[in-house]
């Protein structure tokens, strides 16, 4: 993440991740990101290899790269 880059969000946010190249990683990540408390949908994108997460309430791009993670795969700063 750049140092201008805000901590944490609301809305929609699209991250790149690198890794992703079938269903099970689909489900995979889109299950841990969804465990995070705020997030309101996961659409993951493996064309582009990237995620959107939509969040009710500020969530921390920590937590999220934490959890692409704990999936097995590395969110793309």
């Amino acid at each position: 993440m750049r140092n201008d880059t805000p901590r944490t969000f609301i809305g929609a946010t699209t991250f790149a991740v690198r890794g992703m190249t079938c269903a099970h990683c689909q489900r995979a990540v889109t299950e841990e990101i969804s465990a995070v408390g705020g997030v309101d949908t996961v659409t993951v994108d493996l064309a582009s290899g990237t995620v959107t997460v939509t969040a009710d309430r500020p969530v921390d791009r920590a937590d999220i790269a934490a959890a692409v993670d704990e999936a097995g795969y590395t969110l793309v700063p």
